[in-house]
């Protein structure tokens, strides 16, 4: 459940595609903000023997290190921050959305979108957002994107400021200059 208890709070309606401990071996995690369906206690948990670093917006990785993972793997980005990990670059963008694990913590961490750059290939992960102008300046800044994957789940008509939903994912797309598309947050939550 995307909740701070297991009884309460929405549930999957897919079982989690591969466990972490199938998983290849990983270079790094990114997480684009601080809600249950995001940044999920166990999943970090078991993700900290990997060594891995996590790449997260401003603010998330206190949460981390209160989980176990040691404050020299956590690098937090604000908007347009970057991070260099071998030959690829991770730069944290705007998103239109909101943060917070409760009432009492609403919007006291950031959220984001990443732009990942290698040297033959690039990708943009929308996280959680809304339609937002600001895509236009990230092509600007970080494109053009062989690959951009954009949320189009958790929709509801009234809920296009903060999530994207299949229609405002294609304006996303168009504003963001095209390249592959892979929806992504599709009947999870």
């Amino acid at each position: 459940r995307a909740s701070p208890v297991g009884f309460a709070g929405p549930r999957r309606f897919q079982p989690v595609p591969v466990a972490i401990e199938r998983l290849p071996p990983l270079d790094a995690v990114i997480l684009s903000h601080d809600h249950y369906d995001h940044l999920d206690h166990a999943a970090i948990r078991a993700l900290v023997p990997c060594g891995v670093p996590f790449i997260t917006p401003l603010g998330v990785g206190a949460h981390l290190e209160a989980w176990g993972v040691p404050a020299e793997r956590i690098t937090e980005l604000d908007w347009w921050g970057s991070v260099t990990l071998g030959a690829v670059t991770l730069t944290a963008a705007p998103s239109q959305h909101f943060s917070g694990r409760g009432p009492a913590d609403r919007d006291r961490t950031l959220w984001s979108s990443f732009a990942v750059r290698g040297p033959r290939r690039s990708f943009f992960y929308s996280g959680d957002t809304g339609l937002t102008p600001e895509y236009g300046e990230i092509r600007a800044r970080l494109g053009p994107f062989d690959l951009v994957l954009l949320e189009v789940g958790a929709f509801h008509p009234s809920w296009g400021t903060i999530h994207l939903g299949p229609e405002n994912a294609l304006e996303a797309l168009a504003l963001l200059g095209g390249g592959s598309f892979l929806p992504v947050h599709w009947g999870t939550f």
